[in-house]
C-alpha cells in the first residue's frame, strides 16, 4: 500500500487544532491531542483499528510499508489497521499531534 500524505487545504480556513479536530471528528474519528518532545521514538508496532496521524506543530517521521515520510504542520497520514510502522520526532521542536482512531 503506498503511503499517502494529505496536506491541509487552506480553503478550509487557517490550520489550527480546533479546525483539524472538527474535520477528523466529522470523518468519524475519535481524536486525542499529544505533545511529543524532541527525541521521542515509537518502535515498530501496529494498531487494531484504522488511524490517522495529523501534525499541528513540529516534524514527525513515520516509516511504514518500507517508505519513510516526514509530516509537518498541516500534514495527515492514514495508517490502516495492522500496518507495521514506527514514528519519531525529528529536529529540535516538539510535535503537537492529533491522533485519530476510526469509530465507524
Amino acid at each position: 500500500m503506498p503511503v499517502r500524505i494529505e496536506k491541509w487545504d487552506p480553503a478550509r480556513g487557517p490550520l489550527g487544532e480546533a479546525a483539524m479536530r472538527q474535520r477528523l471528528e466529522a470523518e468519524g474519528y475519535a481524536v486525542s491531542r499529544y505533545l511529543y518532545p524532541p527525541g521521542t521514538y515509537f518502535p515498530e508496532h501496529t494498531h487494531a483499528m484504522d488511524k490517522r496521524d495529523a501534525v499541528l506543530h513540529g516534524r514527525l517521521k513515520i516509516t511504514a510499508e518500507g517508505q519513510e515520510v516526514v509530516l509537518g504542520p498541516g500534514d495527515m497520514m492514514e495508517i490502516p489497521a495492522g500496518i507495521r510502522h514506527t514514528a519519531e520526532v525529528v529536529g529540535t521542536e516538539a510535535v503537537v499531534s492529533l491522533d485519530a482512531t476510526r469509530l465507524r
